[in-house]
């Protein structure tokens, strides 16, 4: 099999991977906010929970990823891609069969804990991919994330409260009347541990074992400590570091609307939301995913190709942030209507933002340092999102019932504001159109790595 060939097959079975993981993480979108209500005491402020397990998972990963990331570039992406599968297998089950929000809360940290696959994946990608055709591969993989966001909340919102489905009595009198969300939990899990078999099976590493030895030559083992140290490091970094600030503002607007995405569509339209069940939800974000799709699977390329990775960014930064303050502008008369335009410069914003700022740190970091510069990344916005849907339940709970300037619609109008403040970030500094000197400088020099 030639190079292009081999690329290309790894590219689709790492899609495939990617696929089934993301299908089973996306199913529990429609029903997280649910299953707090339904776990928590009558009359209970449920937002602070719903933060609680959201924030449990990105706690998990800020502190492990650059872990993760490290050790892969240590021992290979392979292993470590494995890892997060199953770690995600055992802790689907967990999180299924809670019956107390306490138990719930140490699935999402163990699931976090080992889900290491996201910045592995990326790195894998930038492996094995020519620095021109960087910005569409990264779309190829953010297709295998859209099409598993778009099904997974779908398949999520369908399976859940199966005992009370009136086609059938099968799941009557059985464990799924006292635990409703367990169905589409065991169907993750089963999707995660498929993935696994797959990348057993068919998914070869990414890096010789020769470019491994030679990548780690002479440079120390680092402690966990040590590793997480890695952040301020790039923080600090020219060029990289506006980047990575000016994406973490961007992720923290993205997770609030996570929290409080759901908490406002669930809320009684008398007091400003629009009543939506699971299933409408599970809807809301297959659109979502569809719309995922198409950017980043068809017109990131021809749109890098045109504009470049830099411009892209700026511009997903805000049409994004237009998208998330406008949703609670939506009318509970006309719900789909009024709240697709809003759901499309969202995805349509995020898909232009996801495969350019990979790309961008793709060319601005050397093959011995990938994965470390993934790690970062991936921890990064894991703390943007502890620090987003940390604030965004306190923010709904402070604010949703209130009928001021500061009613529900403040978490959106800071959401926006967010991503305003990254596009300005980014936009007035270092890192402007650093990714095409780098790409003329490998073009003219192609043994630069």
């Amino acid at each position: 099999m030639d190079e292009k060939k081999s690329t290309r097959y790894q590219i689709w079975i790492l899609m495939l991977v990617i696929l089934v993981d993301m299908i089973g993480i996306g199913i529990i979108i429609p029903f997280i906010t649910y299953m707090v209500d339904d776990l928590s005491d009558p009359g209970e402020k449920i937002g602070i929970w719903v933060a609680a397990l959201m924030a449990a998972y990105a706690l998990a990963q800020f502190i492990f990823s650059p872990f993760w990331g490290s050790l892969s570039d240590r021992i290979g992406r392979r292993p470590v891609l494995m890892i997060g599968l199953m770690g995600n297998t055992i802790a689907m089950i967990i999180f299924g069969l809670a019956n107390t929000l306490m138990i719930a809360l140490f699935a999402r940290l163990i699931g976090g804990l080992f889900n290491a696959n996201v910045s592995v994946t990326r790195a894998y990608i930038a492996d094995i991919t020519e620095p021109k055709d960087v910005a569409k591969n990264q779309g190829l993989l953010g297709v295998a994330f859209g099409v598993g966001f778009s099904l997974g909340p779908a398949i999520g919102g369908f399976l859940s409260s199966p005992a009370e489905w009136t086609w059938t009595t099968a799941f009557q009198s059985t464990i799924f009347e006292t635990q409703p969300y367990l169905l589409p939990c065991l169907l993750s899990s089963l999707l995660s541990f498929s993935g696994l078999i797959m990348a057993i099976k068919f998914l070869p590493e990414s890096r010789t074992s020769e470019q491994i030895d030679a990548d780690n030559e002479g440079k120390p083992r680092l402690s966990a400590l040590q590793k997480m140290r890695q952040i301020p490091s790039m923080l600090s970094r020219p060029v990289i570091s506006p980047v990575l600030w000016s994406l973490t503002f961007f992720w923290m607007a993205f997770t609030i609307m996570h929290v409080t995405f759901i908490l406002f569509t669930m809320m009684n339209p008398s007091e400003g939301g629009l009543g939506f069940s699971e299933s409408d939800n599970g809807l809301i974000f297959s659109t979502i995913g569809v719309i995922g799709i198409i950017t980043q699977g068809k017109l990131i390329g021809p749109l890098t190709d045109r504009f470049g990775s830099s411009k892209l960014l700026a511009v997903g930064f805000v049409i994004a942030g237009t998208g998330l303050a406008a949703i609670p502008y939506s009318s509970a008369a006309y719900p789909f209507l009024t709240l697709l335009p809003a759901v499309f410069l969202v995805s349509f914003g995020n898909g232009l933002v996801t495969p350019s700022n990979m790309a961008m740190l793709t060319h601005l970091s050397g093959r011995d340092e990938r994965g470390a510069v993934m790690g970062v990344s991936e921890s990064l916005r894991s703390l943007s999102a502890l620090i987003g849907v940390s604030s965004g339940g306190v923010m709904w709970d402070l604010t949703s019932s209130r009928t001021d300037l500061f009613d529900y619609h403040t978490a959106f109008r800071i959401c926006g504001i967010l991503a305003l403040i990254s596009a300005i970030l980014f936009r007035f500094s270092s890192g402007w159109k650093a990714e095409e000197a780098i790409i003329n400088q490998n073009r003219d020099n192609p043994s630069v790595v």
